[in-house]
Parts: C-alpha cells; sequence; structure tokens
C-alpha cells in the first residue's frame, strides 16, 4: 500500500481537493488512526518531531512528512495551517 502514494510538499496541501467519503471503512482502522493522530500531535508538540500522514485528495494518494501542529474534530493542522481533512487520511507513521 505505501509505495503507491505520491510524495509531496506541505504547502502543496492548501491547492488540494477532498471528497466528503472516508478513505477507511472498518471501525478498527477508524479508531487506529485517531490513536495515531493524537500520538503525533504529542510528538509535535513535545518533540516537533516529523511524521508521515498517508492520504488521498480527489485525484491520488499522497504522503507528506511534516509535523502537527494541532487537531479539531475534522481537520489535522500542519504548520503554516495547511490542513488535511482526517476522514481522508489512511494512516500516520
Amino acid at each position: 500500500m505505501i509505495k503507491e502514494f505520491k510524495i509531496i510538499e506541505k504547502e502543496d496541501i492548501p491547492s488540494l481537493k477532498f471528497p466528503t467519503i472516508d478513505v477507511l471503512i472498518d471501525d478498527n482502522e477508524i479508531k487506529i488512526r485517531l490513536n495515531d493522530i493524537n500520538r503525533a500531535l504529542s510528538l509535535g508538540n513535545l518533540e516537533h518531531s516529523k511524521i508521515k500522514i498517508y492520504f488521498e485528495d480527489d485525484q491520488s494518494q499522497k504522503m507528506v512528512e511534516t509535523t502537527v501542529w494541532a487537531v479539531t474534530d475534522k481537520n489535522v493542522i500542519l504548520k503554516q495551517g495547511a490542513r488535511i481533512p482526517i476522514h481522508r487520511i489512511y494512516k500516520l507513521s
């Protein structure tokens, strides 16, 4: 799965369009995703650690390596205010 993701820069994220459908269907995978997001938020705030976010916009699967600065109920917020909708994220590592 991971090898099919195109690497992009966080500065490109604001220009992407995101569908409203969740990329995950399994409830267990959704719970894991939320746990991983919360872990990434802690790592970003405490250690300024970068993580890899695997997600999909309306065109293709992408990956960005960045720091998570904040999380809302719908979005992961990156440095410089870039946002990725949680429902479009496959995994974080």
